[in-house]
C-alpha cells in the first residue's frame, strides 16, 4: 500500500502544476550543472536540426513532425532519443542556432502529452540517463532563456525527478539500480531546496555501490562493460560533490579507486576490451578520457580473484580468461556461458577473441552471443555450460533471461615454472548432465613467444561419464583482421597478423578444422570471421593438446618449415 501511495502522489505532481508548487522541496533554480564525459561530435547537431535523428544504426526523419510523435523504428533508438544523451551534440557546436533548436526539443518534450504513453520513457534506466542529461546539458538549453521557459524547464525536471524518486518502478538490479541513484545524488546536488535529499541519496548510493563493486574493483554483473557505464557518471559525480563544497562519500571515492585499475586489466595491446558477459565495442575515446582520470598508470594487475579473471601478460602477448561461475540470477541478464574461454592479444593485434555482442540490435544475436559455442572454450555435445530462462512468459516476467544454472566450482590456480607462468583452471558446468569436469591448462612462455594448452573432460573422481553424448569440441574464435590458412597436414593453422608476424596454431594429435564464424562487437556491426575447431571423442580422448607459437619468419618460411619438421612435443 505505500508504494502504491507513493506511485499516486507522484504521478499527481507530475501532472499537476498547482499541486508541484506545494511539493515539499520545490526547486526554483539550477546552482550547478554537472561535466558530461561522454564524446560529443559538433557535426551532429546540423542532422538533428535538418530532423535527421540518428540513433542505434537508424536514421529517423520528422519532416516537421514532433521527433516525440513519430514511430521508433527500434527499441534500441527509442532509449537513445528519450535519454536526452544527444544534446551534448548540439552543445559542442555551441551556436546561437544550436541553443534555440536544444530549447525547442525540451520544450517539446515538456509539453508532449504523448510522452506520458511511452513506457520506454518511463523506464528506470532511461528515465536516469534523461535526468543527467537535462542537469548536465541546462548551460545549453538554459543560455539565451527568458524567465517563463527557466521556470517551465525546472518544473519538467522536477517532475521527472519526483518521478524517479517516488513512483513504484521495479528497478533491476545491476547498473540500473546504480544509474537512478546516480540521478538522483546529481538531483540533490544540482537543485536548490533539496539539500534534504543529498544525505539520504548518497546513503543509498553508498550501500549500492559497496553491493555492486566487487572488492578487485569489477562489476558484479562481471560485465566489464559495466565499469564504463557507471564510471562515466561516477567520475563527474565526484567533481559534482567538490563543487558544492560537501565531501563525497568514502564508499564513492573508494569504488572508483578499485574500478579505475579494472580498465587496464580488460585492455587489450589495442586499447580494446575484452569480451565477456555482454561486453560489445567501446568507443576508444571514451576510453582515453577514462584513463586519463587514472592516477596510477600501472602495469595492470594479474588476477582478479572476486570477479573471477586472470590475466597473463610476457613480452608482448596478452591472455585475459574467464575463470569465474556465472554471476547472482539477478544481474545474469547479459552474462554469457564462457567459463574458461580466454582472449589471446599480440602487440596492438587481437589473435583469439570471443565473438562478444554487437551494440545494437542485440535481441536477434542474444542466444547464440551468450553461448558457450561463441566462446573460445570447449563445449560438450554442443551444449552451453549454463542454462538460461527460455520460456517467453517467464522471459517476460523477469525482464529478460537470466542465468538459471551453470558451474558452481570454478577453480584457478597459476604459478611460475621455469619455462613460463602456468594457469591451472577447471570448471563443473557439465557435471550435472553429463558427468564431466573440464580442466583447462595454460602455459605462457616468459618471452611471449606461445602459448600452449591442454583441455581435458574426465569424470569426476569415482564417478562415470554419462550417457552416450561423449563429443565434444574446443573453438579458437579469430580476430577479422588475422588472416588463417590450413596447413597440409591438417594438424594446424598459420596466422597472418595485420602488422605481418606470423603465429601457427598446432595440435599435437588432432585434426584441425577452419570453420565460419561471426565477430559481433565491432564498431561497424557484426562481421565474419574464422573459428579454429577440434572435435574430439571423451571415451577415445579424453584432452586436446594445442598451442599458439609466434614464428620471426615470412609466412613462406614459416610454411616450408612447417611441412619439413615433425610435430613438436608440448611441454605440459
Amino acid at each position: 500500500m505505500g508504494r502504491f501511495a507513493r506511485n499516486l502522489m507522484a504521478r499527481a505532481s507530475g501532472g499537476s502544476v498547482a499541486l508541484s508548487r506545494l511539493w515539499p522541496g520545490r526547486t526554483d533554480r539550477l546552482i550547478i550543472a554537472p561535466h558530461d564525459l561522454r564524446t560529443a561530435d559538433a557535426t551532429r547537431a546540423a542532422e538533428i536540426y535538418a530532423g535527421r535523428f540518428v540513433f542505434a544504426g537508424k536514421i529517423v526523419t520528422c519532416h516537421g513532425r514532433s521527433i516525440f510523435d513519430l514511430e521508433p523504428p527500434s527499441e534500441d533508438w527509442e532509449v537513445a532519443l528519450l535519454g536526452f544523451g544527444w544534446l551534448r551534440h548540439l552543445r559542442a557546436a555551441d551556436t546561437a542556432l544550436t541553443r534555440a533548436n536544444a530549447r525547442s526539443l525540451v520544450d517539446d518534450w515538456i509539453s508532449n502529452s504523448g510522452q506520458k504513453r511511452r513506457p520506454i520513457g518511463r523506464r528506470a534506466d532511461v528515465l536516469a540517463r534523461r535526468v543527467i542529461s537535462l542537469l548536465s546539458q541546462a548551460p545549453l538549453v538554459l543560455g539565451d532563456t527568458d524567465g517563463k521557459f527557466y521556470r517551465r524547464y525546472l518544473r519538467g525536471l522536477t517532475r521527472e525527478i519526483r518521478y524517479l524518486r517516488y513512483t513504484m518502478i521495479d528497478i533491476p538490479d545491476g547498473v540500473p539500480r546504480l544509474q537512478v541513484l546516480i540521478a538522483l545524488c546529481y538531483a540533490s546536488l544540482c537543485l536548490a531546496n533539496q539539500s534534504g535529499h543529498i544525505r539520504a541519496a548518497t546513503r543509498k548510493l553508498s550501500d549500492e555501490l559497496q553491493r555492486q563493486i566487487l572488492p578487485d574493483g569489477g562489476h558484479i554483473s562481471r560485465n566489464p562493460g559495466a565499469l564504463i557505464e557507471l564510471l562515466i557518471d561516477l567520475l563527474p559525480l565526484r567533481q559534482t560533490f567538490a563543487a558544492r563544497n560537501i565531501a563525497p562519500p568514502p564508499a564513492l571515492l573508494n569504488a572508483i579507486d578499485r574500478m579505475m585499475p579494472m580498465l587496464r586489466f580488460f585492455r587489450h595491446g589495442d586499447g580494446s576490451f575484452a569480451l565477456f558477459n555482454g561486453m560489445s565495442s567501446a568507443p576508444s575515446d571514451l576510453l582515453a578520457t577514462l584513463l586519463a582520470y587514472d592516477d596510477t598508470h600501472g602495469v595492470p594487475m594479474a588476477n582478479m580473484p572476486h570477479t573471477g579473471f586472470q590475466r597473463l601478460d610476457a613480452g608482448a602477448m596478452t591472455v585475459i580468461m574467464d575463470t569465474g561461475p556465472p554471476p547472482p540470477p539477478s544481474v545474469s541478464h547479459d552474462a554469457h556461458a564462457g567459463c574458461l574461454s580466454f582472449e589471446l592479444s599480440s602487440g596492438a593485434s587481437r589473435i583469439v577473441i570471443n565473438c562478444g555482442m554487437p551494440s545494437t540490435g542485440r535481441d536477434n544475436w542474444r542466444v547464440f552471443a551468450r553461448s558457450t559455442a561463441a566462446h573460445s572454450t570447449l563445449t560438450y555435445h554442443d551444449i552451453s555450460s549454463c542454462q538460461f530462462v527460455e520460456l517467453s512468459a517467464v522471459k517476460r516476467l523477469l525482464q529478460g533471461a537470466p542465468v538459471v544454472s551453470g558451474p558452481s566450482n570454478v577453480e584457478s590456480y597459476r604459478e611460475v615454472v621455469a619455462n613460463g607462468v602456468l594457469l591451472t583452471t577447471s570448471h563443473d558446468g557439465y557435471l550435472g548432465r553429463f558427468g564431466v569436469v573440464h580442466r583447462r591448462v595454460l602455459m605462457a612462455a616468459h618471452d611471449g613467444s606461445r602459448l600452449d594448452g591442454e583441455d581435458t573432460v574426465s569424470p569426476a573422481p569415482g564417478a562415470r561419464i554419462k550417457g552416450s553424448e561423449t563429443d565434444y569440441a574446443v573453438r579458437f574464435h579469430l580476430h577479422p583482421a588475422v588472416k588463417a590458412s590450413r596447413l597440409s597436414d591438417a594438424r594446424g593453422v598459420m596466422l597472418v597478423l595485420p602488422n605481418r608476424d606470423v603465429w601457427t596454431f598446432e595440435a599435437l594429435d588432432d585434426k584441425v578444422e577452419l570453420e565460419d564464424s561471426v565477430f559481433l562487437a565491432g564498431n561497424d556491426g557484426p562481421r565474419r570471421t574464422a573459428q579454429i575447431v577440434i572435435r574430439q571423442d571423451s571415451r577415445h580422448a579424453s584432452s586436446i593438446r594445442w598451442s599458439f607459437v609466434r614464428s620471426t619468419a615470412s609466412p613462406s618460411a614459416t610454411t616450408a618449415r612447417r611441412n619439413a619438421r615433425r610435430e613438436p612435443e608440448l611441454p605440459l
